[in-house]
């Protein structure tokens, strides 16, 4: 990447963090639960500890980015770096600039749903950008390694962690309002942020064939494979197309056969992990 590429995504991912952290702030700081995050830990441990909101989330995403490096390796890069010292950098803004902040809504159920809604948006332009905020990404990615837990259910089970640690400080109803913010919050997070990176892996059979391949090899500038079958009905053999798409692609691709062959028949999946070589790499032959 060059500066302006590097500058660029610096400032997004800024942004994001400016959003994470003043959910954090306004919402989650007043309602005192402990929401799937390690700011929500933090907020915790201050009845412990004499050390701020922040300056315990420094600690805790300095700890985690260095066990990180050891287990993960060069899975960290600058992006995780970058956002695991600005969070806490964001947090301590805030809190000395309002220093006697209450809440904004009075009500901690209120403050919680407010802060998953918000805190989405700032976790959805870090996961566009192939980024995260640190923290608790970086336990689910050590659970996923170590003993192959999928990411969605090892973020979950650090958070239910955090959540549940609520209870050495706050009341039951505290606790209570913690784990169902954390479910929701997961909820959230798939519905927003995880179902729109979903691929569709989408199977074409249409006798024209040639042109919806050319369509999504020079158009679409994707790839594609195709199989023979052989209809049930008439035991003739036909050429099916089968392609990989996210959502944008996806649209056009369907607008294209609408517009092509409407009678095709087409049958849609979703995907919802990839492993493969990069376009931008030379072509790998077999």
């Amino acid at each position: 990447m060059n500066v302006k590429s590097v500058i660029k995504e610096l400032f997004i991912l800024t942004i994001a963090i400016i959003i994470i952290g003043a959910a954090v702030f306004f919402f989650l700081m007043p309602s005192h639960a402990a929401v799937s995050s390690i700011s929500g830990f933090a907020i915790v441990l201050t009845n412990f500890i004499p050390f701020s909101v922040s300056q315990i989330t420094m600690v805790l995403n300095v700890v985690l980015l260095i066990i990180g490096f050891i287990t993960c390796g060069p899975e960290f890069g600058y992006k995780t770096v970058y956002t695991s010292i600005l969070l806490p950098v964001v947090i301590g803004v805030f809190e000395k600039m309002l220093p006697g902040y209450t809440s904004l809504t009075n009500d901690a159920t209120l403050d919680v749903v407010c802060y998953i809604f918000v805190v989405s948006i700032g976790s959805a332009i870090l996961f566009n950008r192939n980024a995260s905020s640190g923290g608790l990404d970086i336990i689910g990615k050590i659970l996923n390694k170590y003993f192959r837990i999928d990411i969605g259910k090892a973020m979950s089970i650090a958070g239910l962690c955090i959540a549940l640690s609520s209870a050495l400080a706050y009341d039951s109803k505290t606790v209570v309002l913690s784990i169902l913010g954390t479910y929701l919050n997961g909820m959230v997070l798939d519905h927003f942020i995880f179902d729109q990176k979903l691929k569709r892996r989408v199977c074409i059979v249409s006798p024209y064939e040639a042109q919806i391949r050319d369509y999504i090899l020079n158009e679409l500038h994707s790839g594609a494979s195709v199989y023979k079958v052989t209809g049930a009905y008439r035991m003739e053999e036909h050429d099916e197309i089968i392609t990989i798409v996210d959502k944008g692609e996806f649209q056009k691709l369907m607008a294209y056969i609408d517009k092509v062959d409407p009678k095709a028949f087409v049958t849609v999946y979703k995907v919802s992990d990839m492993q493969y070589q990069s376009k931008s790499m030379p072509e790998r032959v077999f």
